[in-house]
């Protein structure tokens, strides 16, 4: 067995203000509660919130502090993630960083899909990040949208990753669907997964802790939580090796793989069909995009007049009406005294729907003012 315990945070977050001392704070409480816990995950963008105009350069006091405080609880932290500039283009990037207990930031990931068209602003990153606990395991990380996309995932695990740090800002109705791409990626990768998502101004919770069976191991609610899990990294290599319960072996299955695919390479022309797309764009009010039909809009031919109330005037005058629906027996379910014999016939009782005549609405006669 090689056990490792990682807690992720799951902490309300303000969108105005700072909340790196909050953070820090919680970070005390867990280890005061928890001390053997070993590495801490926040959320994406806990530190700052969600707005980019607080982007920070790389070197910052923010991150300073969370050095001091990994150093302080000789503990693995990636707090969340933050917005920075890079001071030479001036483009501003989702970033994680990854320090160690000594304090030290050890690897820093670019978000490589920000939640586009709506992070219009924001610069994709082109790097992954591993990074290794010695005597444990292998460890790398994707922000959020990044889980998406299976790609990602596989180019992790295909060097060896075995637990996916995926902190989280979703507070959008999308988060189960979320919440089912994080159990399908943990089965199909056979790797750990902890997705830590925020409140407020941070999203709508439902962090998720997942194993390599896709079995869920915690998942919060709408409040405040902390979960130290100990996770057993031979877990995942006996899986690896023998294959999910004893049956799919999927690492080992796309590594004797028959077939590559022509989708990765752009220039193929086997992607065609994502061309024909359209743009990447906010969906704007009624629109009907995707629906491949043209309906002109037109105008109401007539309206209706009701009690109280003319014709809106513009509209055309009103059409003759449809013929009459025939009525099999007019007198059905109509009392008809009996006849005697000999007698004049009695007239036809009047039917309690007469056929109305063409053109003339139902009732036209005169009416009470009431």
């Amino acid at each position: 067995m090689t056990p490792f315990a990682i807690a992720g945070v799951q902490m309300y977050v303000n969108a105005l203000e700072s909340n790196v001392d909050g953070m820090i704070q919680r970070l005390d409480i867990l280890m005061a509660r928890f001390p053997w816990t070993q590495m801490v995950l926040f959320s994406e963008l806990a530190p700052f919130g969600p707005l980019d105009r607080f982007a920070l350069p790389p070197e910052n006091e923010a991150l300073e502090k969370f050095q001091a405080a990994a150093r302080k609880h000789r503990v693995w932290l990636i707090p969340g993630s933050m917005f920075l500039k890079n001071p030479e283009d001036g483009r501003v990037y989702n970033t994680a960083v990854v320090i160690n207990p000594e304090g030290e930031i050890i690897r820093r990931y670019a978000k490589m899909f920000p939640f586009r068209p709506y992070e219009s602003g924001i610069a994709a990153g082109t790097e992954f990040c591993v990074f290794d606990v010695p005597e444990v395991g292998r460890f790398g990380m994707s922000i959020c949208y990044d889980i998406w996309f299976p790609e990602t995932t596989r180019q992790l695990t295909s060097q060896g990753v075995e637990v996916l740090l995926n902190p989280v800002l979703t507070g959008t109705t999308d988060r189960d669907a979320e919440l089912a791409i994080a159990r399908a990626t943990a089965a199909q990768f056979q790797c750990y997964v902890f997705a830590v998502n925020g409140l407020g101004a941070g999203g709508v919770g439902k962090s998720l802790v997942v194993d390599p069976t896709s079995m869920v191991l915690h998942q919060s609610a709408g409040q405040e939580d902390m979960f130290p899990i100990e996770v057993d990294l031979s877990m995942v290599r006996r899986q690896r090796e023998t294959g999910m319960k004893g049956l799919g072996q999927v690492l080992k299955s796309f590594r004797d793989r028959s077939t590559d695919f022509s989708v990765y390479d752009r220039s193929s022309g086997t992607d065609a069909y994502l061309n024909t797309l359209g743009p990447l764009e906010v969906p704007h009010q009624g629109t009907r995009a995707g629906l491949h039909v043209d309906v002109p809009a037109q105008r109401v031919p007539d309206v209706p007049a009701f009690k109280g109330q003319e014709a809106a005037p513009g509209f055309a005058s009103p059409q003759p009406g449809f013929a009459p629906e025939p009525l099999p027996n007019p007198t059905a379910g109509i009392a008809v005294a009996p006849v005697a014999p000999h007698a004049p016939a009695a007239p036809a009782a009047e039917p309690h729907n007469p056929p109305v005549k063409p053109g003339a609405p139902a009732g036209s006669g005169p009416t009470s003012s009431g």
